[in-house]
């Protein structure tokens, strides 16, 4: 794959990445981007091994999702979401705590769960490409979903895990 080629498929992958990662970062955005462009960079400098170029964005994935794990094994939070959300009252939040709860929501999942959920659901990839994606079997992959969706059922309507 040449420069142009690679150009041309961050161009047309960048947005839905991002969403992806923001989501999978719960809305982290500063971390999301990071991620991104460490993301881009890694998958740049292995441009080469990648033989089929109509797997491009598949590809891309499982190295944002890699560099995500890897990130989030390096950093431990010291503060919990729940604890700044608090702080928060609801006629000060603005725009980017529109999203807030189910940012909580999806932070409460297992990393596997949440990784699945927002493949499935917000990038609508097939069962058998979040297993590619994520190195899990299909019914791995079914099994995270459903226990996801009950998860999140349960958080969003009130109650809790």
């Amino acid at each position: 794959m040449n420069r142009e080629q690679f150009i041309s498929h961050v161009e047309s992958t960048q947005g839905a990445l991002r969403r992806f990662l923001v989501a999978l970062c719960c809305g982290d955005s500063a971390l999301a981007d990071d991620i991104a462009q460490e993301t881009y960079i890694k998958a740049y400098l292995s441009s080469d091994s990648i033989r089929d170029e109509a797997r491009f964005t598949a590809w891309i994935y499982r190295i944002a999702y890699n560099t995500f794990i890897n990130a989030r094994r390096a950093v431990r939070p010291t503060v919990r979401v729940e604890a700044v959300a608090d702080e928060v009252s609801g006629d000060v939040a603005d725009d980017s705590f529109r999203y807030q709860e189910l940012y909580n929501a999806l932070d409460r999942l297992s990393g596997r769960e949440r990784t699945a959920i927002l493949l499935f659901y917000l990038e609508g990839y097939s069962i058998k490409e979040i297993a590619e994606i994520i190195d899990s079997s299909q019914d791995a992959v079914k099994q995270q979903l459903s226990r996801g969706r009950a998860h999140l059922k349960d958080m969003l309507s009130g109650g809790t895990l």
